[in-house]
Parts: C-alpha cells; sequence; structure tokens
C-alpha cells in the first residue's frame, strides 16, 4: 500500500501554500499551520518532485507475499434451499473443473445445511472429487452467522485456492462476509473466469454501468473469491455413475449462536422466471406508448414465450421490474430471444448474449445490436411484427 509522509517539522508557511497551489487535485490542505493530505489525492507524486525538498515522502509499504502452494482447489458453495439445489451450483460445478483442469487441482463442493447428505449424493453425478458437508440443526435456516463461521471453519481444514459461489441472495449475503473473515477481495458478478498457470485467478465482469469489461486478479492473498449469476455459465452433463466422496465434518457448534431467530418461514408463490424461459420477446426504446406493448405480447403468446423489457421501459412503468434483462436485471440463456428496438447497449447485451439464437429487429442498420444477433431484421417493428404475428397465425 502506498502512501504520502509529511515532515511537518520541515515545512514553513511559504512552503504550505507553495503545495497547496501545486497540487492539481486540491488535496493538499493547510490546518493549524500543518499540511494535511485529504481523499482527493491521486497519488501522482508531484509534491514530491516539484515541491519544497525534505517536505513530502512518497513510501510504498512491502506488500505481504503469500505462499500460493499451501491453497489447493476450486471449490462451489452449494446454494439450497431445505436441500434442494439451486441450478447456478451446477453451472459453478462446470467452471470449477475448466479451472481446476488447468492448474491439476481437485474440485471441490461444501454444503452446509441440516438433513442434506442424501441431496449430496446428486453433486457426485456432475464430477465433484469431493463433497464437505456442514449438518447441524443450528444451520437449518439460512443465518448469515453460523453458515459463515462454517464457511469459515471448511476453508481454515481445506484451503482452496478459490471459491465460486452463486450470485443468489444468499449467496451475494454470504460471498462478502466470508471475503472479510480472510482478509481477501471479492468480485462480485463476474461473466468471466480464467486460471493462470500460477493459480490466480482471472476474474471478468462489466464496470463502469458496462462501458469496459475490468479483469481483476488477487494475486497476493487467498482464497480468492468470486460471486457469478445465474445463466452465464455451463453446468457439465449429469453422468449416471458417481464419482468422488462425501466428507462428513465436524466443528465446534458453539461458533454458530446467531442473534437472529426464525420464527417461521413463509413460502411465496413460485413465480415463472424469465431466467428460466426457452424464448424471450424483449422489447426496448423502440416502442412508442405503453399500449403498443399489447403487440409484443401477441407475439409472445403465438410463441409460447415471455416477455422481457429493457431499463427504460421498466423505469416508466411499463413492464415489472422481474422481466428486465441486463446488468441491473436478470441474465437470460433462452434457446430463442427476439430483441423489438433494442439498440444493444452493453448493458443489455450482458444480460442475453448467451442465448442459443438471437433475432434482432431494428429500423437502425448500424445498432449495436446487430453485433450479437445471429439474425437482424432492418425495418420499423411496427410494420415487422404485425408481418411476424399474421404469419404465425396462418400457421396456426
Amino acid at each position: 500500500m502506498s502512501r504520502l509522509i509529511v515532515n511537518q517539522e520541515a515545512v514553513n508557511a511559504l512552503q504550505i501554500n507553495e503545495l497547496v497551489k501545486l497540487c492539481p487535485f486540491g488535496a493538499i490542505e493547510e490546518k493549524g499551520g500543518k499540511i494535511e493530505v485529504n481523499a482527493a489525492c491521486k497519488m501522482c507524486k508531484l509534491c514530491v518532485k516539484k515541491g519544497p525538498a525534505g517536505v513530502m515522502k512518497f513510501v510504498e509499504d512491502e506488500v505481504p507475499t503469500i505462499d500460493k502452494s499451501l491453497w489447493k482447489g476450486v471449490a462451489v458453495y452449494v446454494d439450497h434451499v431445505d436441500g434442494d439445489i439451486h441450478p447456478v451450483t451446477f453451472e459453478l460445478i462446470g467452471k470449477a473443473k475448466e479451472l481446476a483442469a488447468k492448474v491439476n487441482y481437485p474440485v471441490y463442493a461444501v454444503f452446509v445445511g441440516h438433513n442434506i447428505a442424501d441431496k449430496a449424493q446428486e453433486l457426485l453425478h456432475y464430477g465433484v472429487d469431493e463433497v464437505f458437508i456442514y449438518d447441524f440443526a443450528e444451520l437449518k435456516d439460512f443465518r448469515i452467522e453460523p453458515y459463515t463461521a462454517a464457511m469459515e471453519e471448511f476453508i481454515k481444514k481445506v484451503k482452496p485456492s478459490t471459491l465460486l459461489v452463486g450470485a443468489t441472495t444468499i449467496g451475494r449475503s454470504l460471498a462478502p462476509r466470508v471475503a472479510a473473515r480472510f482478509k481477501t477481495g471479492l468480485t462480485a458478478d463476474c461473466t468471466i473466469l480464467d486460471m493462470k498457470d500460477n493459480t490466480d485467478l482471472v476474474q471478468i465482469r462489466p464496470a463502469f454501468g458496462g462501458n469496459i469489461m475490468a479483469q481483476i486478479i488477487n494475486p497476493d492473498h487467498r482464497p480468492q473469491l468470486a460471486t457469478v449469476r445465474y445463466k452465464i455459465m455451463n453446468a457439465p452433463e449429469r453422468l449416471p455413475e458417481r464419482k468422488g466422496k462425501i466428507t462428513p465434518c465436524s466443528m465446534n457448534t458453539d461458533t454458530l449462536h446467531s442473534a437472529i431467530t426464525v420464527l417461521q418461514v413463509t413460502k411465496k408463490e413460485v413465480e415463472a422466471s424469465i431466467s428460466d424461459a426457452e424464448v424471450i420477446v424483449a422489447v426496448g426504446r423502440g416502442i412508442k406508448s405503453e399500449k403498443d406493448v399489447a403487440m409484443i405480447k401477441e407475439l409472445a403468446e403465438l410463441l409460447g414465450a415471455q416477455v422481457a423489457a429493457t431499463r427504460p421501459l421498466i423505469e416508466a412503468g411499463w413492464a415489472d421490474a422481474k422481466r428486465q434483462i441486463g446488468l441491473s436485471g436478470r441474465t437470460v440463456k433462452p434457446k430463442l430471444i427476439i430483441t423489438c428496438g433494442i439498440s444493444g447497449a452493453v448493458q443489455f447485451t450482458a444480460g442475453m448474449n448467451q442465448a442459443d439464437r438471437i433475432v434482432a429487429i431494428n429500423q437502425d442498420p448500424r445498432a449495436a445490436i446487430f453485433n450479437v444477433a445471429h439474425y437482424g431484421i432492418v425495418g420499423d417493428i411496427y410494420e415487422v411484427i404485425p408481418h411476424l404475428i399474421n404469419n404465425l397465425k396462418e400457421k396456426h
């Protein structure tokens, strides 16, 4: 970590005034006859190079090194509700196997809960080398303190180099707590993961509103943590035979204490999610009024599809927020998606570009959506969609 050190004894009023004027970011201030460096400092070191000699000093602390050979394996947190495993877990197992193969590491799964031993058998059909089970009554319902304690116990015992967590409601709560316990980094909502030969995990995710793709590594700390959304990675094929082993784990249950008491669990009604849809018709700014969404719904009904929308339509109140596709919405991976009047900003395409077939309808031939589309129709959606509807009705 780098920082600036001020030799307060070597400074006078003239030098303070000189340094205040010299800083282009307004980061140097005079307070009570002394120099203070505020949060605006960009570590440009101009004050060291051009300022009065001996007043400002730039110091770079030695970064502690870690013995990476002590940390082995790629682990996946098993996201579940009462033992019913979330599909994102199988997707992460597929990616974990791919990453582990590059550095000859084993693949682990860590299953935390109560009465889950039977459900853990399913994980062995997907090529996990070892499933670590933390099965205690205190872990029946998800509570952040005991679940974090169980994960901490697992990491101390197994020392996985990498831990992958699904970006679900539970995963997004648990992963930061675990990272904080080990003073390590966490990259959220990764879209691409890769492994270097030195076992550093390459984590790539959209940044600055999706305008750039940031590549992040954590070379000086272990474990390396990343969360990944559902429908980003590919799940491996389920094998008929089971491979690997299941390891029940013991731990001090005193650490599973929580200040939270679960009085009642109310299950909400299961809704059809666009994340699971095989066919989607998505609409964007090209639609002129809310009543015209009926045209999109009619096309979707004929195709047996679900309707989705971009963020501007959600903000206008023309569609439910659960139907938004993109970085701030849902990630989808249908067999077919038809985009209607959508320009194709990165924020949107990052949430749907893994679809098997993408058909884009837009009257602007230079629209970015055509860069990811398999088939493109240049035309006004108010002309193209009625033709599609008529053709589908004739075939019905």
